[in-house]
């Protein structure tokens, strides 16, 4: 018997290896929407309130469900979260890209260039959502197996490699919803100021369709009204103290991130 074989440990390294590969698509998503550049502010009390308000609003959803009787189906309530995410991504699609070209025109030469450096990152993470929807629909009408047969191939191999191909991106196509709308395609990457000027666009845009939209639940209008209109009330809130943050602590204010004072470190 060989020691590899004897070894305790060869078990546990055999779970970690699969526990690694099934959430590679994760773990990719995670690394290709997550803001990483180098010298960014990142405040630990400014994470830590985003974390509790998704908390309390998560917490606070859950308490609406349950106290009072559903108008629509849990299935048809879960589809409409879904789309609700869908439509958040899709409005950063438009709104994302309209806030950097505004942003980096806005800024001094100086500053300018510093910022046209920096647009790897979000470019990055548009490509990357882009990219997997459009390679999602290849696979699932079939692409692979065609190509393979035009190319003189086995259907087998062809049928293999779109399952591979979904078996990875529809994981990493959610996960990429979801982290492109947490971090706003990564527009922290070009400067900590641009996160919390652009949430709270994304959450009054969304606040107009939930407004004309039929309430989930059987709630009083005053507690309905409340929770249409807590969201965007309570990210923009956020969103100012955020900014009054990277004021008072880093010396950092949108005039300055756009070379129009004291110009910030690059």
């Amino acid at each position: 018997m060989s020691i590899a074989a004897r070894s305790p440990y060869a078990g546990g390294t055999r779970t970690a290896g699969c526990f690694r590969l099934l959430t590679l698509p994760l773990r990719t998503a995670h690394r290709l929407f997550r803001p990483c550049r180098r010298g960014r502010i990142s405040d630990p009390a400014i994470t830590a309130a985003q974390v509790a308000r998704t908390a309390v609003g998560g917490a606070a959803t859950l308490w609406l469900m349950r106290s009072y009787p559903l108008q629509e189906s849990a299935a048809d309530v879960a589809k409409d979260q879904v789309l609700e995410l869908f439509l958040s991504a899709g409005v950063l699609l438009i709104a994302g890209p309209i806030a950097l070209v505004a942003f980096v025109l806005s800024a001094r030469p100086p500053m300018r260039a510093v910022y046209c450096r920096r647009l790897a990152g979000p470019a990055a993470g548009f490509a990357a959502l882009l990219g997997s929807a459009a390679g999602l629909w290849f696979l699932l009408l079939g692409g692979a197996v065609q190509v393979t047969l035009a190319l003189g191939g086995l259907p087998i191999v062809g049928l293999l490699v779109s399952t591979a191909g979904v078996l990875f991106g529809v994981p990493f196509g959610a996960a990429a919803v979801v982290l492109s709308v947490h971090y706003s395609f990564r527009v922290g990457d070009v400067s900590e100021v641009l996160p919390p000027l652009l949430s709270p666009v994304l959450v009054w845009s969304l606040f107009v369709f939930q407004a004309v939209d039929a309430p989930p639940v059987a709630a009083p209008p005053a507690v309905h009204a409340l929770f249409v209109v807590g969201p965007p009330v309570s990210v923009t809130l956020l969103s100012a103290w955020e900014l009054q943050r990277l004021r008072a602590r880093y010396n950092l204010t949108i005039r300055q991130a756009l070379g129009r004072g004291t110009t910030p470190s690059c």
